[in-house]
């Protein structure tokens, strides 16, 4: 399956494949296949070397850091010669070696160009973990995140439909009404399934049938997600890490999305969690969203205390909360149907933008979803699942601060009036 971040790796190849390269994301992103992929296809040997499951291979990085000896190593391990101006290697599960990341660095100094890439879960954790001092500026790091809506229409072979919404996005002209309900269709199958490639894939074979849909994929997600938080923790955090996670559908459920450490527990303090959520901020599980109550450029120096939580994909969010395929399709849960679509703006805007902020005042009597800085401008985002647009917070909003214009995001087809830009959920991408 097509990925965007594809076009990265061809960039980093023809300008700077000297430096190796990282790449991050959370288990079932799909870091593994996108590699893979890039190395057969962009290169003439391709060496795949898995720290977590080689255990030889861990050793070589753990006896030296000089890349000759590491690759004379790997060539009597493996039986193999390795010429390094046509090869490429890839290792992957690298957060198992602190010394194997380490030794990017003295690859990237080397006067002989090697040529490697790297990946592993958790190595968001590993990096702000790092006891050694971290190859600053030596690696080439990138960020993979669940498949957004753009490439699961890609995935599904509905490229013609992308191109009717991106034109209609940059007219703000309605689509026509049959476009426009099979775009609405296909966005609800998204939330039900989410964007890791597994479940993506299962829904292809299933030939696009969400009730064929097979619910237990995502479910051993989940189960992946919390063996890692055993593996790669002491008990104690581990059990808080998976306290917090699960807590996240209660969180998002309230009328008040801001985090609350008395819903992971009742007796929890930020004290005693807070490593524990940085830790899953880290590996890139969860999504966090800082208020501000000040929406001025640059707004990262205007947060507060108070944040929101969102989880990391679709799927793993509505089977976290026990929502059923079939609620979402017959519209049985209107109610949590809001917070499904605010997680799913939260998604795609983050991994675009990789912060992402709201605004309240008044102990959230007034919020606006989103704020996003364009060329200067903040601009404000406001989120519903129907076509019900009424909002007392965004009015406030546009009278108090005058926005250049604002954007709702409904399933309201595309507009723009009063100043604001109607963009349906399936069309977020673009923003």
């Amino acid at each position: 399956m097509k990925r965007k971040l594809y076009n990265n790796l061809l960039k980093w190849k023809k300008e700077n494949v000297k430096m190796p390269y990282m790449l991050i994301g959370a288990r079932q992103t799909g870091k593994t296949y996108i590699l893979e992929e890039f190395c057969k296809k962009e290169f003439e040997n391709y060496v795949y070397i898995n720290l977590d499951s080689m255990e030889s291979m861990k050793e070589v990085f753990e006896k030296t850091i000089i890349p000759e000896q590491i690759i004379t190593n790997i060539e009597a391990i493996l039986n193999i010669d390795i010429d390094i101006e046509k090869t490429i290697i890839f290792i992957d599960e690298i957060q198992v070696s602190e010394k194997a990341i380490s030794a990017l660095k003295y690859f990237c100094e080397s006067e002989k160009e090697y040529k490697i890439v790297c990946a592993g879960s958790l190595l968001g954790v590993k990096i702000n973990r790092f006891k050694s001092s971290f190859p600053v500026g030596k690696v080439w790091i990138e960020y993979l995140y669940p498949m957004d809506f753009e490439e699961f229409l890609m995935a599904i072979n509905e490229e013609k439909l992308l191109e009717m919404i991106e034109q209609s996005y940059n007219t703000m002209e309605p689509m026509i009404n049959n476009l426009h309900e099979k775009a609405l269709k296909l966005y609800y199958d998204y939330i039900c399934i989410g964007g890791m490639p597994v479940a993506v894939l299962d829904y292809i074979k299933k030939e696009k049938n969400i009730l064929k849909f097979n619910d237990e994929i995502i479910e051993m997600i989940i189960t992946s997600y919390m063996a890692d938080m055993a593996k790669y923790t002491v008990n104690v955090e581990s059990i808080r890490n998976a306290k917090i996670y699960n807590s996240i559908p209660a969180q998002l459920g309230k009328e008040n999305k801001k985090f609350k450490y008395s819903l992971v527990e009742k007796s929890a303090r930020a004290r005693e969690y807070e490593s524990s959520l940085n830790w899953l901020i880290s590996s890139n599980m969860v999504i966090k969203c800082n208020s501000v109550k000040t929406p001025k450029s640059p707004l990262k120096a205007y947060v507060d205390d108070n944040f929101k939580i969102y989880l990391s994909d679709m799927g793993l969010l509505r089977t976290l909360a026990k929502i059923s395929i079939n609620e979402i399709i017959l519209n049985k849960n209107i109610l949590y149907k809001g917070v499904l679509a605010e997680n799913y703006v939260a998604e795609i805007l983050y991994a675009k933008n990789r912060e992402i902020y709201y605004w309240q005042i008044n102990s959230g009597m007034y919020e606006v979803d989103f704020l996003i800085n364009m060329d200067g401008d903040i601009i404000p985002i406001e989120v519903k699942a129907s076509d019900n647009t009424t909002s007392k917070s965004l009015n406030y909003y546009i009278n108090r601060y005058k926005p250049k214009y604002s954007i709702r995001v409904s399933t309201k087809n595309f507009g723009f009036s009063n100043n604001i830009k109607s963009i349906p959920l399936y069309a977020v991408h673009l923003i």
